[in-house]
């Protein structure tokens, strides 16, 4: 063995064990203090979050406040483009639980792929077209909730250089004046499935599924909670506080085993940069890092994670694999999918499994949900379409749960 060499099976232990910190020692202070303090400079506005919210302890103890409604969507390319079940289901959630949000027409992508994957663009533009997004949403009275993951990770980074950097804050100024736009930095950068996990108990309350009987894996996105680790929710009930504890907070409260399984801490495969130029390295370390250990250590019903390009990778990379007999077919949904899943959410209509490549079907029939009905009534939806009877699909024939409680 050479030098330096470490085996992997001894970083993976190092991973499973408590990390114990003194909260007193936390490695980062708090980024608002100094925001308000550039607001009062007269540097930029500062956002506020709106009332109701909910306080969640992050990974060093901070409290970081989650609006409950008055959100402006910043929504994700990559689920718009392949996973649209994936928006709609948060949509979907918001209005089964009457809560005032607004779907803006007037954002603009993060430039995400920019700025992890080709290296083309410069840290200026990326800051301006995030302040020309939080000022299009401060402009509304929205306050912005992030549905990717990527762009949730990037907005931090970016946050943190804008704050620290005056340079780069008079630069990006003076693209906003020629835009007519003010410099707006919202009080917390909130990711979806934070409004995901606050909203859990809510989720439960209204579940017309059984889920008790399935088994799910978690796949933790590391754009959510290893870029700026100290924003991420972290909760003392949920492995010890040693993990984030997103997404797994939501399936227990569904009632959903949770099972672990070694490799939970690695990459689903994406990583950015090699998705674009090594994509058979993406596909085989999705597949024999994540699908095929959780399949050989758990056997689960389905795997569910809070990021567009996990989903994506995760799902879509085992088409490859099962072409050369791997031991794959885990279908792969988000969190949110799965909360409206639960609450009776349609399959084609809201959750759109049919975008989906690993085959769903037999976790459809797990759960006891006619799938083919629902099927042939999505189709009639789009006959009637095609006949010019219906513009397209509307909200009033998602809106209405496939089974209702007694």
């Amino acid at each position: 063995m050479s030098a330096g060499f470490v085996p992997v099976e001894e970083i993976l232990d190092r991973k499973s064990r408590p990390v114990l910190r003194d909260p007193r020692e936390a490695p980062t202070h708090d980024l608002r203090e100094e925001l308000f303090e550039l607001e009062a400079k007269g540097e930029l506005i500062v956002m506020r979050v709106p009332e109701p919210y909910v306080e969640v302890t992050t990974k060093f103890g901070r409290k970081k406040k989650i609006p409950i409604e008055h959100t402006w969507h910043h929504k994700s390319c990559g689920q718009c483009g392949h996973i649209p079940g994936y928006s709609a289901s948060i949509f979907w959630l918001h209005r089964q639980f009457g809560l005032d949000f607004l779907d803006p027409t007037d954002q603009t992508s993060c430039t995400g792929w920019n700025y992890y994957a080709s290296a083309t663009s410069n840290a200026v533009a990326q800051l301006a077209v995030m302040s020309r997004n939080f000022a299009a949403a401060y402009e509304t009275g929205y306050f912005p909730l992030i549905h990717c993951g990527t762009s949730y990770g990037h907005y931090k980074e970016a946050r943190e250089q804008l704050i620290h950097h005056k340079e780069m804050r008079d630069e990006v100024r003076r693209i906003l004046d020629k835009l007519g736009k003010p410099l707006v930095v919202p009080e917390e950068i909130v990711h979806y499935s934070e409004w995901v996990h606050v909203m859990r108990h809510r989720i439960a309350e209204r579940k017309v599924i059984d889920m008790s009987h399935l088994t799910a894996c978690v796949h933790p996105a590391c754009h959510y909670y290893k870029i700026v680790v100290e924003d991420a929710i972290y909760d003392p009930d949920i492995y010890g506080a040693q993990r984030t504890a997103t997404v797994t907070g939501l399936l227990t409260a569904l009632d959903i085993n949770v099972a672990d399984y070694s490799t939970w801490f690695d990459c689903c495969g994406f990583g950015f940069r090699h998705v674009l130029v090594q994509r058979d390295f993406t596909r085989s370390f999705a597949v024999l890092r994540k699908i095929e250990v959780m399949k050989n250590e758990v056997d689960p019903d389905m795997v569910v994670t809070h990021d567009t390009g996990c989903v994506t990778t995760l799902d879509k990379s085992q088409f490859a694999a099962k072409a050369h007999n791997r031991k794959v077919g885990v279908p792969v949904l988000s969190d949110a999918q799965v909360a409206a899943m639960a609450m009776g959410a349609h399959p084609f209509r809201v959750l759109q499994l049919h975008w989906h490549s690993t085959d769903w079907r037999p976790l459809m029939e797990k759960l006891g949900i006619d799938w083919q009905r629902y099927w042939e009534e999505f189709q009639e939806d789009l006959d009637a379409i095609r006949r010019g009877e219906k513009p397209g699909l509307t909200w009033e024939d998602a809106d209405q749960p496939i089974v209702t409680v007694a």
